[in-house]
């Protein structure tokens, strides 16, 4: 199972997104606080729609606690300022993986401190970033990609059609 944690997000919607891929994927989703809304907040429940059952949440007050309950974790962190693209991380099972608030990104000095392990999305120069819950189900995917969709179907039934 993979990590998926969020550092203070700010947009409902968005993190009901990643919450229903964490879902979907198995993931356990990590949100560490303050976060620019309320857990019941209806945009929220909405865009997880009802995968609520399937998901694993843990909540933080602050990246000290984060670090503090994960220590001896790997960590990848996800930002637009990293020097290596998130293809070429070598994801194993359990890691835990970063994703800053929306309008600001993980803090520079946790970048800093940890640049061996900084991973982005490649994209054009002009572009400032991508929606979080796209980058979230992008990096997860090949996480998951990587480690052989370990728990996941991979194989679909067409049902039959009948013109």
């Amino acid at each position: 199972m993979f990590h998926i944690v969020l550092v203070e997000p700010e947009i409902p919607q968005n993190t009901g997104n990643i919450a229903r891929t964490c879902a979907a994927t198995g993931c356990r989703l990590h949100i560490v606080k303050p976060m620019g809304f309320e857990i019941d907040d209806k945009k929220l429940k909405r865009a997880g729609l009802d995968y609520w059952h399937l998901l694993g949440v843990c909540y933080y007050e602050n990246l000290d606690e984060f670090f503090e309950k994960t220590k001896g974790a790997r960590y990848f962190f996800a930002s637009t300022k990293a020097p290596y693209t998130y293809a070429e991380a070598n994801f194993q099972d359990e890691d835990y993986i970063l994703f800053g608030k929306e309008t600001k990104g993980l803090p520079e000095e946790l970048l800093h401190e940890h640049k061996e392990e900084c991973i982005r999305i490649p994209m054009i120069d002009e572009a400032r970033s991508l929606n979080l819950s796209n980058s979230v189900a992008i990096i997860a995917y090949e996480a998951l990609r990587q480690n052989g969709f370990a728990h996941l179907k991979e194989t679909g039934q067409l049902t039959k059609f009948e013109w």
